[in-house]
């Protein structure tokens, strides 16, 4: 099993987004889980890379993989190929992350509508990150972010032999299964991992630090709502993703993703 889900790569978040537990890890190898440190900002890029390089120690050797998770641009790179993008200073790439913090994703969105008109049509407003690639790409290089995406690297997967599935459960049972997960998450100590995500005094706009869950349980924990309280704008964003993610997947994979129902009785890990 070799993991396709953003935040499930990161180190301390481990009962927050659900990642595998020993019982599972026990039945079959699962890689990419938890081996990215919370402060580094991982991305695609960093994904396909990490992806080819166990192909190239011949982790997939004689088995085929399985690749499972959330991040429909982890599957797109997967498939059809990443373009290439230009090296980003680490000094412009916290320059532009701090005026993210500061100053709020639409501010930046104004900004990069100024500065590249064609990149700004195709990022939501509110898409900090997005917004910051943009414009970080767009200053270490000179081009547009839309200019770099047009050159793909040859797809690590070939669609055309792959087995690629969508999993689409009813929304009404998908919402009765959003409340009970994070139910067991904060049973399981959610909280907790919070706690130590918190105490490591990343920025805001850090990838990990925008996992669902984290902001709700930080407002507990900084005594500024009940836990009551989190839980309930805890759903309702995982609900809310859920809707936004079921219409990525419709409108972005192409037709040979097959659209399945869980099977009869099937019950989530978590």
């Amino acid at each position: 099993m070799v993991n396709a889900d953003s935040m499930q790569v990161y180190s301390v978040l481990e009962t927050l987004t659900a990642r595998p537990g020993a019982a599972e890890c026990a039945v079959a190898p699962h890689l990419l889980y938890g081996h990215v440190h919370p402060a580094e900002a991982y991305s695609t890029g960093h994904w396909l890379r990490d992806v080819a390089g166990l192909i190239a120690d011949g982790a997939f050797a004689g088995r085929r993989p399985v690749f499972v998770g959330g991040t429909g641009l982890y599957f797109k790179a997967l498939t059809e190929g990443l373009s290439r993008m230009p090296d980003i200073p680490a000094p412009l790439r916290a320059a532009w992350r701090a005026r993210l913090e500061a100053r709020g994703a639409p501010a930046l969105h104004a900004v990069l509508a100024a500065r590249d008109a064609a990149a700004a049509a195709r990022i939501r407003p509110g898409d900090g990150q997005r917004i910051v690639r943009a414009l970080e790409v767009l200053e270490a290089s000179g081009r547009s972010i839309v200019d770099w995406q047009g050159n793909r690297d040859a797809p690590l997967v070939d669609a055309a032999t792959a087995a690629m599935s969508v999993i689409e459960p009813d929304r009404g049972v998908l919402a009765g299964r959003i409340a009970h997960r994070f139910g067991e998450m904060v049973r399981r100590g959610a909280m907790e991992e919070v706690r130590a995500l918190l105490a490591l005094g990343l920025p805001a706009a850090m990838p990990a630090m925008k996992a669902i869950g984290v902001a709700e349980l930080g407002a507990v924990i900084a005594g500024r709502a009940s836990l009551a309280e989190a839980v309930e704008r805890a759903c309702a964003a995982t609900r809310r993703y859920a809707k936004r993610q079921s219409t990525w997947f419709r409108t972005q994979l192409g037709p040979n993703w097959q659209r399945i129902d869980p099977p009869e009785g099937w019950k989530p890990l978590i």
